[in-house]
């Protein structure tokens, strides 16, 4: 617990204790500037579940798992635990802590809100047609 690991000089143990963020003010800030259609706290379940329940039937969430870094105490727990990418997902948040679903012209401007908040967000993926779960 007391090993250092990654970059960022943190040790297994800070990493494990880091509280969960809260994302009050910046989804009011967001709420102030577009609209928003779904949101989803990405806690125990991870993506396979949090994800879909923002939706209604008819529509599905697709997820580009290339569109952001993922700390690197995942890439730790993945080869030490010898988990597969689909456990990790279905498990962990991967580092997005929160998904929001706005329309797709508003992607920049919610984008910006969500900086000017502090926060710094990144589109992952698309809502479209499709089985939802």
């Amino acid at each position: 617990m007391d090993t250092v690991i990654g970059s960022n000089d943190q040790t297994l143990g800070e990493y494990l204790i880091e509280p969960t963020r809260i994302y009050v003010k910046a989804v009011k800030a967001l709420m102030d500037a577009v609209d928003v259609h779904g949101m989803s706290h990405i806690t125990g379940g991870g993506f396979h579940e949090n994800i879909p329940r923002m939706l209604p039937e008819g529509l599905a969430a697709s997820v580009k798992e290339s569109s952001w870094t993922k700390p690197e105490v995942f890439e730790l727990i993945s080869k030490y635990g010898k988990l597969e990418t689909l456990e990790m997902f279905h498990t962990f948040n991967m580092g997005i802590g929160f998904v929001i679903a706005v329309a797709k012209e508003d992607a920049n401007k919610a984008l910006d809100a969500l900086k000017g908040a502090g926060e710094e967000a990144v589109v992952i993926g698309e809502i479209q047609a499709g089985d939802k779960g």
